[in-house]
């Protein structure tokens, strides 16, 4: 059973920094997916993309983090990262880690970040 858990969110003030991290685990050795990346939600609204890494390194990104965000990947442990830089109060969400495979889209837990203004 594929689990992927993140790390790294909470509280921080406009204009600083977090790095989110997503760890796999449970999976098989053959587990290897083709895209990696993050989206978040806010109540009652639908989740986004963040960004998104493919396994050929090709990067995808909403135009409202672009320059400020960073995604990165680990293939060979399926781990991802996200660098997040000069944080606005917009960006407060839960972040959630997901991993898409040809048969299944897998998903994080969630974890919250907020920013201060």
């Amino acid at each position: 059973q594929v689990q992927l858990v993140e790390s790294g969110g909470g509280l921080v003030q406009a204009g600083g920094s977090l790095r989110l991290s997503c760890a796999t685990s449970g999976s098989a050795l053959s587990f290897a997916p083709m895209t990696m990346g993050w989206y978040r939600q806010l109540p009652g609204k639908q989740r986004e993309l963040v960004a998104a890494r493919g396994r050929d390194g090709n990067t995808n990104y909403a135009a409202s983090v672009t320059g400020r965000f960073t995604i990165s990947r680990d293939s060979t442990r399926n781990t991802v990262y996200l660098q997040m830089n000069s944080l606005k109060p917009e960006d407060t969400a839960v972040y959630y880690c997901n991993a898409q495979t040809p048969r299944n889209s897998y998903w994080g837990q969630g974890t919250q970040v907020t920013v201060s203004s």
